[in-house]
């Protein structure tokens, strides 16, 4: 009933394990260390008070020292655990309370030394997350909290690297092989032709003779004198001298064919 039994919280099977387990420190017991003291000596007042009112500082002192028994147990069985997967806080005794938050949703970590905390060595830690009304926003009564903040800072580091090498263990297997030297790619061959002296295009010039007379016109020419060569023979006429063709002079008159 009062041993929290951390074990049985943790994801076995997931290999998570316990980094850190912070119980209270003792200057939160101090209160109820005192309240037990002022209960006990209620109760001797039992010895100092008339007989018939007895009962009277014996049912004062009794409660007094119960609710001071019952701080002492709650204190004992408030636990802060770090994991390296998370951190979760295990309280209560008879009904038992349990308020975990994952490592990736810790934004922040405050740690708050008091003058007194100073002197005896503890302080309060103050988390910034998403998980602030699970009973994880403020864990009070820390023992050595500087060394505790560190150690949450490390394992959420580790956490940070042990994820990127996970995502490259699918790749462990690969054999690995080196980079070699950068290939260099073959220049490209280039043809040097010599230029010469010569003023003319170097792109080919049709050969023009001087007292030619052809023209674009050529091929209609002919076409037109095949033309009328079949039309005089059909008719029974002889054939039209060849002359040079004049495009601005060709008939296109329709023709009457005989019958």
């Amino acid at each position: 009933m009062f041993d929290p039994r951390i074990e049985k919280h943790l994801i076995s099977d997931q290999g998570e394990y316990v980094v850190d387990e912070v119980r209270k420190h003792w200057a939160a017991t101090v209160s109820a260390v005192l309240e037990l003291f002022g209960g006990v000596v209620v109760l001797l007042l039992t010895f100092f008070v008339p007989a018939q009112a007895w009962w009277v500082p014996a049912l004062l002192g009794a409660a007094l020292c119960v609710h001071a028994i019952w701080r002492v147990f709650e204190q004992h069985t408030d636990r802060f655990v770090i994991t390296n997967m998370r951190v979760f806080r295990v309280h209560g005794i008879l009904s038992q309370r349990i308020a975990t938050m994952p490592l990736a949703r810790i934004l922040d970590i405050s740690v708050y030394k008091p003058l007194i905390g100073r002197i005896f060595g503890y302080g309060h830690f103050v988390f910034e997350s998403a998980a602030q009304e699970q009973g994880l926003r403020e864990i009070k009564y820390v023992g050595d909290p500087d060394e505790r903040g560190l150690t949450i800072q490390r394992v959420i580091q580790q956490a940070g690297l042990r994820g990127a090498a996970g995502r490259g263990d699918q790749f462990a297997g690969a054999p690995f092989a080196p980079p070699g030297p950068p290939q260099r790619e073959p220049a490209a061959s280039v043809t040097v032709v010599p230029v010469s002296d010569d003023r003319n295009p170097t792109a080919p010039v049709p050969d023009v003779r001087r007292g030619s007379t052809s023209s674009g016109w050529d091929w209609l020419a002919d076409a037109q004198r095949r033309e009328d060569e079949r039309l005089a023979q059909l008719r029974g006429e002889q054939a039209p001298s060849s002359k040079p063709f004049d495009p601005d002079r060709t008939n296109t008159a329709p023709i009457e064919l005989p019958r």
